[in-house]
Formats: structure tokens, sequence, C-alpha cells
């Protein structure tokens, strides 16, 4: 009786699938790297005087120029029928905005989505 009952409560335990928990460092990698744009854009603006927001595509050209320079023809090449527009609207785009909002907003969204949940007690599980 005492093994039956240890098994009802082994059954109700939700494990956490370990996809969930991909999803949810990707999110928090995404969140700490929008802490050290936040960082270095305060530190930027404190220094200017001025608010100095960095963009996407000039801290990734800060970071590692030559990838930068590789990335449009790769995609436009490699990604089939949407390569070419893929990048020069769509991610273009994405290379001139905060880099802080860039990191930041995926960040704050895996984080939410991959988020641990508490079982759901009732009768609708």
């Amino acid at each position: 009786m005492l093994l039956d009952a240890s098994r009802k409560t082994d059954n109700r335990k939700r494990r956490f699938p370990p996809v969930m928990a991909v999803g949810g460092v990707i999110g928090w990698i995404f969140l700490t790297s929008a802490i050290a744009i936040l960082t270095h854009d305060a530190l930027a603006t404190i220094d200017a005087g001025a608010l100095s927001l960095i963009a996407a595509g000039e801290l990734w050209f800060s970071l590692h120029p030559n990838s930068l320079q590789v990335a449009e023809p790769a995609i436009a090449r490699h990604v089939p029928v949407i390569g070419p527009w893929l990048w020069h609207p769509v991610i273009s785009t994405l290379l001139t905005w905060p880099a802080l909002f860039v990191t930041g907003m995926p960040g704050i969204l895996l984080v939410w989505l991959f988020r641990r949940r508490s079982p759901k007690g009732g009768m609708f599980r």
C-alpha cells in the first residue's frame, strides 16, 4: 500500500524537459548580454553627457568585423528563396536598432516562455 502511494506522488511530479531548459538558458544568455550592453550604454551616456545607445550593427562590427562582412553574402547565397529578402529589409533594419532592445526583448520572451510552471491542481490539468 505504501509503495502504491509513493508511485502516485512520483507520477504527479512534472519533469522539466531538456528543450525547456535549453530555451531558458538561451534566454538568460540574451538577458545577460542585455545587462552588459545596458552597462556600456550607461557609461557612454555619462561620458557623452547625452543619451547614447549602441546600435546592434555597431556592436557586432566592434566585436567581430569579419563575420559581419561575410554574413550578408552567406545569407543571400545559402538561405533558399528568402535569402536576399531576409538580409535587406529584415536583418539590416535590426542592425540599426539599439543593441539593448535587440538582445533584451528576445531574452525576456524566451525566459518567460521557457520558465518552470507550477503544476496545476484541480480537475483540469
